[in-house]
């Protein structure tokens, strides 16, 4: 669980980074895109089935990626970063209910998905495991999680570093560079199919599922860890 200010305050100091990022963003992105990430938004969108949600859309960058067919929501902390997706979403034709919402409390019923996916995302959401949590909760039975992210590198001397620009990343921009899912995934009732990890294990890709046999699966309600 992350620790800090309270989640909150936290979400509310993250909503204004990210609007004041919004328009330099993709700029930005696309440089880490071409070092770190390769071909991971399109490998990420290519795992999207049925009904679909997008946890923090951002700017909208997987939207020209998404296979025909599915059927398309996604949720945005920051109205700047949205309103640049909605602009994306009209000049590509692809239709998608575009919100504002917090990935940490989702306004969407129970079950909902059949596909959630995460990109490049959990490293800002205050509580990460909140956000998990609440995938879990809108995916259909067998519903699928799928993510990528940057996370701690089991390098050593690599994770060493990070661990040393973790402070700033968090203070200036609220990147949590020594994070990774798979610490909670299995505590929150995921069942993980596949990891792969790429660049000194930096960059991590995962598919896992909500179990299609509910009573099997790991409860996180009690949960004190």
């Amino acid at each position: 669980m992350s620790t800090g200010p309270p989640t909150d305050t936290e979400t509310e100091r993250v909503r204004r980074i990210q609007d004041k990022t919004a328009p330099r963003y993709d700029r930005q992105i696309s440089f880490f895109e071409k070092v770190l990430f390769a071909d991971g938004r399109e490998w990420a969108t290519s795992q999207a089935e049925g009904a679909v949600l997008e946890i923090a859309v951002g700017t909208g960058r997987n939207l020209e990626h998404y296979p025909p067919g599915i059927e398309l929501a996604g949720i945005e902390l920051s109205e700047e970063m949205l309103a640049i997706a909605r602009e994306r979403a009209s000049a590509l034709g692809r239709e998608a209910d575009l919100r504002q919402g917090d990935a940490q409390a989702l306004d969407f019923p129970d079950a909902s998905f059949d596909t959630v996916l995460i990109t490049l995302a959990l490293c800002t959401i205050p509580d990460d495991r909140a956000a998990a949590r609440e995938a879990r909760r809108v995916l259909a039975p067998g519903g699928k999680l799928v993510l990528l992210e940057h996370v701690r590198s089991p390098v050593g001397p690599v994770r060493a570093i990070q661990r040393l620009i973790d402070p700033l990343s968090v203070r200036f921009e609220a990147d949590h560079v020594v994070r990774d899912p798979l610490d909670y995934l299995a505590a929150e009732g995921f069942e993980v199919e596949s990891v792969s990890r790429l660049k000194w294990g930096i960059v991590e890709r995962v598919v896992a599922r909500k179990p299609r046999d509910l009573s099997t699966a790991t409860s996180s309600s009690g949960s004190t860890s």
